[in-house]
């Protein structure tokens, strides 16, 4: 049996974006997968106990690939820090935004993910 992958989805609040792709993704046997948001108001806060345990990190905007960079400079040079880019336009588990999320995500994992 293939290991899962550990896949942390950041966001800026954890309560929109990456809580949509965790509710997306928990289900699916490729991957482990938990969600935060870099501000301090977030339901669950970025930290480095997360970061350790992701073996990819998922960022939906360069702000929060920034802000994992200045924060935790050790998890930037691992290449293991990815951005969809998209932006904070959606509600939890809009229909857009979980296409958008599956359509990038899926593009990543074939690309940067594959073993």
């Amino acid at each position: 049996m293939k290991k899962k992958v550990k896949i942390l989805f950041v966001c800026t609040y954890n309560k929109m974006r990456s809580r949509t792709a965790e509710e997306l993704y928990k289900h699916d046997n490729r991957f482990q997968v938990k969600s935060a948001g870099v501000d301090e108001d977030a339901g669950t806060q970025v930290n480095l106990e997360l970061l350790t345990w992701a073996d990819y990190i998922v960022v939906m905007e360069e702000f929060h690939l920034r802000w994992i960079q200045q924060n935790y400079p050790v998890f930037s040079a691992h290449g293991q820090i990815h951005c969809l880019g998209i932006p904070d336009y959606y509600d939890f588990m809009d229909p857009g935004l979980a296409s958008l999320i599956r359509d990038k995500f899926e593009a990543l994992v074939k690309t940067e993910m594959a073993d």
